[in-house]
């Protein structure tokens, strides 16, 4: 199973009643089923655990975790472009006349659909929490809108199931300005060696710190002049090192040496661990995180057909106090 790496977070509204033997079964009417030669692209779900036959939702210490799978096919486009030509060479050859526009549309997609059964097919696992108590769902992955898939699965699978995005009290890039601007992080946090900075006049430009101390004037000057943080390296507890993203996204996520000593990566197969460890470190991260943001705020609906940005709007506090999320 695909690791907690990159993770978007949403609130599951209160409408859907947990049952694991109805998700189950709802998951299992959406079982992913290898693409055909002439497929572009098939999703689905697969075995968290990676045994053949095996539930699609496993139940690990009451927290629910599934896997998705997406496979994909592209032809390259350069390929495809030389072999229209080709066909437009030929056409205008033994016909006199060049192809019009609607003429070659048409050809690209004929020869597109030719050439996808020779295509390699790229294919993405995406690990998915659902702690049903918190009413949370947790979601490995960067891209908003391949988070939407997910969702929109989820949401066909399940009767009543639903989710909101989750907004809080602080702006995450306002809270990592104070942060940086101050070198106060919340309590149980530490700001690490990373960051981006982004302008928000035309300019557009970006200062980027990497293993690069960030208590210096230099920081604060460029915060002082308008830029605002995109990212941020930070610590929790000295248990969790992560990124904090502007849109409350939380990436390069690492669990560091953990309560019974065993660390995140160990090359044994152990299933059950890794899924308590994951679950029970970011169980109690997210919560962190979302008190340092000044708590949660109204939610706004997550629409799968929309692109999901999880930036909540700009807060009415020029206050800057924890990031995360």
């Amino acid at each position: 199973m695909s690791v907690f790496k990159n993770v978007i977070v949403y609130r599951i509204e209160p409408q859907w009643s947990p049952s694991l033997g109805d998700a189950e079964e709802g998951i299992g009417k959406l079982r992913y089923v290898p693409s055909s030669p002439s497929q572009e692209k098939s999703i689905g779900w697969i075995e968290p655990r990676g045994q053949e036959h095996g539930p699609l939702v496993e139940s690990i210490g009451g927290q629910w975790v599934l896997e998705f799978m997406v496979e994909t096919k592209a032809v390259p486009g350069a390929v495809v472009r030389r072999k229209v030509d080709e066909r437009c060479a030929q056409i205008e050859q033994t016909t006199g006349r060049k192809p019009g526009k609607k003429e070659k549309r048409d050809l690209k997609e004929d020869i597109t659909h030719e050439l996808l059964p020779m295509a390699f097919a790229r294919f993405s696992r995406i690990a998915v929490w659902i702690d049903p108590s918190e009413r949370r769902l947790v979601i490995n992955c960067s891209n908003a809108s391949r988070a939407d898939e997910v969702i929109t699965s989820l949401t066909q699978a399940l009767e009543g199931f639903a989710v909101s995005q989750v907004n809080t009290a602080i702006e995450p890039a306002s809270a990592m300005a104070g942060w940086l601007a101050s070198q106060e992080p919340p309590a149980g946090f530490t700001i690490d060696r990373e960051c981006e900075l982004k302008a928000t006049d035309e300019s557009k430009s970006v200062v980027r710190y990497a293993k690069h101390a960030l208590d210096i004037e230099e920081v604060r000057q460029h915060i002082a002049a308008g830029k605002r943080p995109t990212r941020l390296a930070m610590t929790w507890e000295d248990r969790v090192s992560f990124e904090l993203s502007e849109s409350m996204q939380v990436r390069k996520i690492v669990f560091l040496e953990s309560t019974d000593g065993a660390k995140d990566g160990k090359k044994e197969d152990n299933f059950d661990a890794d899924v308590a460890i994951a679950t029970g470190e970011l169980g109690q991260l997210v919560p962190a995180l979302l008190e340092a943001l000044g708590g949660e705020a109204a939610f706004t609906a997550a629409v799968p057909d929309a692109p999901a940005s999880l930036s909540p709007p700009a807060p009415a506090s020029e206050q800057a106090e924890d990031a995360p999320f």
